[in-house]
């Protein structure tokens, strides 16, 4: 009788670790370090949409006090910051280029998928998020000197959405925004409508105010989108520059073809009001739901793209020296 409650407790035992570690490992892959040099540093933010996580990538020469570029990284959905750098390799360009990543962490509480709540507009909590995302890049800025006039966003399909929506709200903070197969703020407002826009359901409406209204200038915006994706309709990818276009008076130029050894071609529109580039497309054919160019084996990311990461610094960099 002994032996046989010993043997039911030693099994029993057994069987809560075993379960311990399935719950346990996907938190503690969350807190390791993506690959490559460099810091792998955490922090939490406090703003309208409650307490967020995030993340920062500090390059392995970065000096005390010394002001560099930030790009913000927001994730896609059943996605954490950890997974997002790994399959955008980011890190990497980062630690070449020299400037700092912020990956802010959706809360699964707000979002059982890790969804970034962009389309909640009806509700405000969209612009709650927004602010917590915000107070994250402010601490940043404070702690470890992110230069507050070279800031750029870039998101992946709910971070896209999330990127476009912080730079409309408050454009005089970013640079330059990067929507990767997003769809553009003002085509959803509640989780049923975001389901319609995800399938090309619906129209975008246009942006709140002009340039010419408010006194201020949306950044530039580039939009990267699989031509075979079929989670977000690529429909989204031309209403994103649209509307982008309508609200800075810019006109669409003559379509490119692109084409880099045997990675997916891509055609390329830019639009410009006097000179300047206010959005483009980059159209990538082949591609589907995933980040272009990213690391093989990843969810959400294809290694046969063009690399989406070189091209949203390239994108930025542009922006801070013609800011500068």
């Amino acid at each position: 009788m002994g032996g046989s409650i010993a043997a039911a407790a030693g099994a029993a035992l057994f069987a809560n670790r075993r379960t311990a570690r399935t719950l346990l490992t996907p938190v503690l892959q969350q807190r390791e370090p993506p690959p490559g040099d460099g810091q792998w540093l955490s922090g939490m933010a406090m703003g309208g949409g409650g307490v967020r996580r995030w993340w920062l990538y500090r390059p392995p020469d970065a000096r005390f006090g010394e002001r560099l570029p930030l790009m913000v990284m927001l994730h896609g959905c059943r996605q954490h910051a950890n997974v997002f750098a790994t399959s955008t390799r980011m890190n990497r360009i980062a630690a070449r280029e020299r400037f700092l990543v912020l990956y802010p962490e959706q809360d699964r509480a707000a979002n059982a998928q890790g969804c970034w709540n962009w389309f909640d507009t009806a509700s405000g909590r969209a612009y709650r998020e927004a602010a917590s995302i915000m107070s994250a890049i402010d601490q940043v800025c404070v702690l470890y000197s992110a230069d507050r006039d070279r800031i750029a966003v870039a998101g992946l399909s709910a971070g896209a959405s999330m990127a476009a929506l912080l730079a409309i709200r408050q454009p005089q903070r970013f640079k330059a925004v990067i929507m990767h197969s997003g769809i553009p703020p003002g085509t959803a407002h509640s989780t049923l409508s975001a389901v319609s826009a995800m399938h090309g359901g619906r129209n975008t409406r246009p942006l709140p105010a002009s340039p010419e209204a408010t006194g201020t200038v949306l950044p530039p915006l580039l939009v990267i989108h699989g031509r075979e994706d079929t989670v977000v309709a690529p429909s989204n990818a031309q209403a994103a520059v649209q509307v982008w276009a309508d609200a800075t008076g810019a006109r669409g130029g003559a379509q490119r073809t692109v084409q880099r050894g045997n990675r997916y071609g891509t055609e390329v529109t830019d639009f410009r009001r006097s000179g300047r580039t206010a959005a483009t497309l980059v159209d990538v054919a082949t591609l589907g739901h995933a980040w272009s160019g990213g690391a093989a084996g990843q969810a959400y990311s294809d290694g046969q793209g063009p690399d989406a990461s070189r091209m949203a610094w390239r994108f930025a960099q542009r922006q801070f020296e013609e800011a500068a």
